[in-house]
């Protein structure tokens, strides 16, 4: 084998931290870019949130290696002393345990305190933010989240029911052990005896399987016998016979009566004839009248099929807005405006005080290694700001293509929507694909349409008879305004929405109707017909 040296050149994509990094904050939505940011605030002592009132066109690079003033430290110095004493006025004892530090004590702090020196690049970081309080503190406010902690949960308000029955402890404890097992709907997924079986020692007799079974048979109608009606029910069938039960009235009419009976025995038979509304056949199994039969699945469509869903502590997520589109003008001369909503962008900035102390300090030596660390760290501060601020120039340019093609959405609603691809905004901005991929993913609009994800303003076209596009979101739209105009008795049909389409010279066929209105979450036609 001969051994040569030799040259050659080739291009490849190397993904640095920071690219890697600026990539992943662009795909997070706003709540897990507010986690990312708490997260970066707790493990990098150079990133603080910018609570002073700093404008940046105020202060340019030329100013920043300028020396303070002992005049103007000293003024700032009872600017703030006047300011405290008039906050604390009528609390002396207050006062005198929280007395500001005097010039003299804050002239022996370390010299790097950010106020004689500034580093020329780190004042050009960060924004200035409000400072982050506590909503316990605030006027009135209470936070959304504790009033969500504070709702009771099925379990608990089945407890203090149970507290109020006369039992023994061996029925007691059987009560609690089935209200613990429930799930989240209320009902009672394992049977009787595998309860039984689990609570079971491995030498004990059947006998006393069969008595941990007898009690858990008892304890089981007491449950059924608590709010709300239906808890504790093994199946669907099961919940809703409970329901029908209890509304048992002896002074009801006779004709009312009747339809509560031939609800429960409708509950007894197979599930998917009440589901397709089968009336023929129910009426069949059920020997009663087409009338009472449509009576009854009106009743039953009355009922709870899951008693617990209203105890669900269900976590709510507000959906906040990252742009906010506003309409300026009237008539023809109106236009939008798009604009970041500063509530959900993070003020960060670098630490001055760590900053310049880090510059100041020159270690040799064993501090060689440390101070090499903490510059690794401060340049990661200024990569993590620098990414946030392009992340939201990103979508903010992404959210202005959007609004200049999708105009008469903004003007005239949904059914104006025009069809778009990424393609055509990442053309357009010079990005790629991908790029507006994770801007539009989870990112929100507030429009004067309402709130919607930036994805939603992208859509296929179907072909219309003049040869132009029609958009997808507008052929929904226009599907769910013919099904919510339908007569109820006599519901559209997939291919009579199909054939109303073409009416207004938009090609879809029937299957593409079907899977728009499946999107819609509108029922097939034998559903939405009214009994």
């Amino acid at each position: 084998m001969k051994q040569g040296l030799s040259l050659r050149v080739s291009q490849h994509l190397a993904l640095t931290p920071q690219l890697q990094q600026s990539i992943r904050l662009l795909q997070l939505s706003t709540l897990e870019l507010s986690q990312e940011v708490e997260q970066m605030l707790d493990d990098n002592p150079f990133l603080e949130v910018g609570i002073d009132e700093a404008p940046r066109e105020e202060f340019g690079l030329s100013h920043a290696d300028t020396q303070v003033s002992t005049e103007d430290r000293e003024s700032e110095y009872a600017t703030s002393t006047t300011s405290s004493s008039t906050d604390n006025t009528g609390s002396d004892s207050q006062m005198e345990s929280e007395s500001p530090l005097s010039p003299q004590d804050d002239n022996q702090n370390w010299e790097g305190d950010g106020t004689s020196e500034i580093a020329p690049d780190d004042s050009e970081w960060g924004g200035d933010a409000p400072p982050r309080t506590n909503n316990n503190e605030s006027d009135g406010e209470v936070d959304a989240t504790e009033l969500a902690r504070s709702q009771m949960s099925l379990t608990e308000f089945l407890h203090r029911q149970a507290l109020a029955l006369r039992l023994s402890e061996e029925d007691r404890a059987a009560l609690r052990f089935l209200i613990e097992s429930l799930n989240e709907d209320g009902y009672l997924e394992d049977s009787l005896e595998e309860l039984a079986q689990s609570l079971a020692e491995p030498d004990d007799e059947l006998e006393e399987i069969e008595e941990l079974q007898h009690r858990f048979t008892m304890a089981l109608g007491l449950l059924q016998s608590l709010e709300p009606v239906g808890v504790g029910a093994r199946t669907l069938e099961e919940c809703l016979t409970l329901q029908l039960r209890a509304l048992a009235d002896d002074e009801a009419e006779e004709e009312q009566e009747q339809i509560r009976v031939a609800a429960i025995n409708m509950c007894a038979c197979p599930m998917d004839l009440v589901a397709r509304r089968d009336v023929k056949r129910l009426a069949s199994q059920c020997r009663t009248s087409d009338t009472v039969i449509k009576a009854a699945l009106g009743l039953i469509a009355s009922l709870e099929p899951k008693p617990g869903r209203r105890f669900v502590d269900v976590e709510r997520n507000i959906v906040i807005p990252d742009v906010i589109v506003t309409k300026v003008g009237r008539g023809a001369q109106a236009n939008f405006r798009v604009r970041l909503n500063q509530d959900v962008m993070p003020r960060l900035k670098v630490h001055d005080i760590y900053a310049n102390a880090l510059k100041q300090h020159k270690g040799g030596g064993r501090d060689a290694s440390v101070n090499a660390a903490l510059q690794q760290r401060l340049q990661e501060a200024r990569w993590f700001i620098k990414n946030i601020q392009q992340r939201f120039d990103t979508i903010l340019r992404v959210s202005n293509a959007i609004v200049d093609r999708q105009k008469n959405f903004f003007t005239h609603g949904e059914l104006a929507m025009r069809p778009l691809v990424l393609r055509e905004i990442a053309d357009e901005l010079g990005l790629h694909e991908s790029t507006i991929s994770r801007v539009t993913t989870a990112k929100y609009m507030s429009t004067p349409h309402g709130t919607f994800e930036l994805k939603y303003f992208f859509g296929s076209s179907l072909g219309t008879e003049t040869g132009g596009n029609a958009s997808s979101t507008a052929v929904r739209a226009l599907i769910k305004q013919f099904v919510s105009s339908e007569d109820p008795k006599k519901p559209l049909s997939d291919s009579q929405l199909s054939d109303m389409l073409k009416e207004q010279g938009i090609e879809c066929a029937r299957r593409t109707v079907a899977k728009y209105r499946e999107a819609l979450r509108i029922a097939p036609t034998n559903l939405r017909k009214a009994l």
